[in-house]
């Protein structure tokens, strides 16, 4: 099973938790870790997601099927595998 970790940002508006769980489910993935926040201030939602796909589910796969539900929300979107190390500065 690989592990993913998915991040995304856009404007704060409801139905967008339920909506990336319910993706995930349909994807066969299970949810590990979420973590989440309202900017109450700019109005924009932030969340991080670490999920397992228990059924195989591939990077490119998950990340083309959650094109929809990214521009439904205009979300700021990003999905990797955990192991791989990610460039910060």
């Amino acid at each position: 099973m690989t592990s993913y970790v998915l991040t995304v940002a856009c404007k704060s508006t409801r139905g967008i938790v339920a909506a990336i769980s319910n993706y995930l489910a349909g994807e066969g993935c299970n949810i590990v870790d979420s973590s989440q926040f309202d900017d109450l201030d700019t109005g924009m939602f932030f969340m991080r997601v670490s999920f397992i796909s228990e059924e195989g589910v591939g990077e490119t796969a998950l990340a083309e099927g959650f094109k929809p539900i990214a521009e439904k929300f205009a979300m700021d979107v990003e999905i990797h595998d955990a192991k791989k190390r990610m460039k910060v500065l």
